[in-house]
C-alpha cells in the first residue's frame, strides 16, 4: 500500500506546541491546547482511510508525522499516538478485507477519540494476557480490573481495552473490548503526577463491572502469542512503532539543541566554541551515528509494515525497532548532558524536561525484559507460551 503524503502540521502550530509545552510539564496539566489545535487541523485523521473522511496515511507516514510532532512537543505526540494505533490499525484491517472494525474508521471519521486501556500492575506482556477479568453475559461482556497509563484520559471518547475471560480454565481468552465514555460501571482516577511526559495526563481507570455491548467487542482471541492475529499483530506495529518515532523525533530536538549550545558556549581553556573540544566532538560524533542507526531501523520497519512485506518474524522486528529507538534515545540525551554541562540542570533547560521525557520510553511496551525475552525465544525456536515461561 502506498499513498501520499498530506501533512497537516503547519510550522506556526508546531510552533505554538512547543512554546506550551514547558507550562504543561510544570503544571502536570493535560495538553488541552495542543490537543483541540491539532484536532481542528484533521491530525486525528491521519490514519482513517478517504473513504471515511481521513488522510489515508500509512504507518510509515503517519510515524513521520509522529516524529515531527515530537521535535516540539513530545508529550503531546506520545498520549494523540494512543488515538492513531487503534485508528490505524482498523484501517489496515479494513483494507485486508476484513470489516469487522470498520465501525472504528466511522466513529474516528465522525470525531470520536480513542485511547488505550492495557497497562495493568503485573502484566508486562501487554495485550497478549490480562490481569483483568472479562466476564461473558447477556449481550456481551463485563470488565473488572484497574488499568494504568491510560494517556488521553480528560478527552477519550472510546477506550480500547483487554481482559480475561477463564470461563474454561483450560483456555482462557483474552477479549479486546472498546468502552464508550458514557458506560457505567467505571471510574478514573487522578494519579499522574510523575517524572516525564507529565502532559499525557495517563491516569488509572478502574473497572467495576464495565459493561460492553457485542457489537464494541473486537477480538476474542486465544490467550498469550496463540492469539496474534493480525489485529493483535497490528497492536504491536502501530503502538511500537508510534513510540519508537515519538523518541526518535525527541533524539533529534535533543541533537539540535546540543550542536546550538556548544557552538555558542565558551571556555577559558578555548579560544574558540565548546564545538573545538575534542570530548565534544567525541560525544556529538557518538549522537548523531546513534541517531543514524534508529532511523533506519524504524523506517524500514514501518515501511516494510505499510507496503506488505511478509517477515516471518514480524514479532522481532517490531519489537527491536522500538527497543533501538528508546534505547538509543536515551544514550543521546545522557550524552547531551555531558556535552551540555551544568546548563541541562536547569529547569528553564529544554534539555532537562527532555531528559525526563526520554526516561518514560523505557517503560513502555515492549519493556527491556520482554523485548529480549521474545527476541530470543522466537530466534531460538522457544514457543514464547511454554510455561513456565521461568521457573
Amino acid at each position: 500500500m502506498t499513498t501520499a503524503s498530506t501533512s497537516v502540521l503547519t510550522q506556526s502550530l508546531l510552533d505554538r506546541c512547543r512554546e506550551r509545552a514547558p507550562g504543561y510539564d510544570r503544571d502536570n496539566r493535560f495538553c488541552q491546547e495542543d490537543f483541540d489545535e491539532l484536532k481542528a487541523a484533521g491530525y486525528l485523521l491521519m490514519a482513517v482511510p478517504k473513504e471515511f473522511g481521513g488522510l489515508g496515511l500509512s504507518l510509515a507516514e503517519v510515524g513521520r508525522e509522529t516524529r515531527r510532532l515530537a521535535q516540539y512537543a513530545p508529550a503531546t505526540a506520545l498520549c494523540i499516538n494512543m488515538h492513531h494505533y487503534w485508528v490505524g490499525l482498523a484501517a489496515d484491517v479494513w483494507r485486508s478485507g476484513d470489516k469487522s472494525v470498520e465501525w472504528i474508521l466511522r466513529d474516528a471519521g465522525a470525531g470520536e477519540v480513542f485511547a488505550a486501556g492495557h497497562a495493568e500492575s503485573g502484566n508486562e506482556t501487554s495485550v497478549l494476557m490480562s490481569i483483568t477479568k472479562a466476564e461473558r453475559v447477556d449481550g456481551g461482556y463485563k470488565f473488572t480490573g484497574r488499568k494504568s497509563f491510560g494517556s488521553l484520559s480528560p478527552v477519550w471518547t472510546r477506550l480500547g481495552l483487554h481482559g480475561m475471560d477463564t470461563s474454561d480454565p483450560n483456555a482462557p481468552k483474552v477479549v479486546h473490548a472498546f468502552m464508550t465514555r458514557d458506560t457505567k460501571g467505571y471510574t478514573i482516577k487522578e494519579t499522574w503526577d510523575v517524572m516525564g511526559m507529565r502532559a499525557t495526563r495517563s491516569d488509572d481507570t478502574v473497572l467495576e463491572g464495565a459493561f460492553v455491548p457485542d457489537k464494541y467487542i473486537a477480538r476474542v482471541a486465544p490467550a498469550g502469542f496463540a492469539g496474534a492475529d493480525y489485529f493483535v499483530l497490528g497492536i504491536f506495529a502501530w503502538a511500537l512503532g508510534g513510540f519508537a518515532n515519538v523518541y526518535y523525533g525527541l533524539a533529534q530536538r535533543v541533537i539540535e539543541l546540543t550542536i546550538e549550545h556548544v557552538k555558542s558556549k565558551g571556555s577559558m581553556a578555548l579560544t574558540r566554541s565548546m564545538a573545538y573540544h575534542p570530548e565534544v566532538q567525541h560525544h556529538v560524533a557518538e549522537m548523531v551515528m546513534e541517531l543514524e542507526a534508529i532511523g533506519a531501523q524504524v523506517e524500514r520497519m514501518t515501511t516494510d509494515w505499510s507496503t506488505g512485506v511478509q517477515h516471518p518474524d514480524w514479532p522481532i522486528k517490531i519489537v527491536a525497532a522500538k527497543y533501538r529507538a528508546v534505547e538509543g534515545a536515551w544514550r543521546i540525551v545522557d550524552r547531551a548532558l555531558d556535552a551540555s554541562g551544568g546548563f541541562g540542570m536547569f529547569k528553564k533547560s529544554e534539555l532537562e524536561r527532555l531528559f525526563r521525557d526520554c526516561r518514560a520510553g523505557r517503560f513502555h511496551p515492549a519493556n527491556a525484559a520482554l523485548s529480549r525475552e521474545v527476541v530470543a525465544k522466537l530466534a531460538l525456536g522457544i514457543n514464547p507460551d511454554e510455561s513456565p515461561r521461568w521457573g
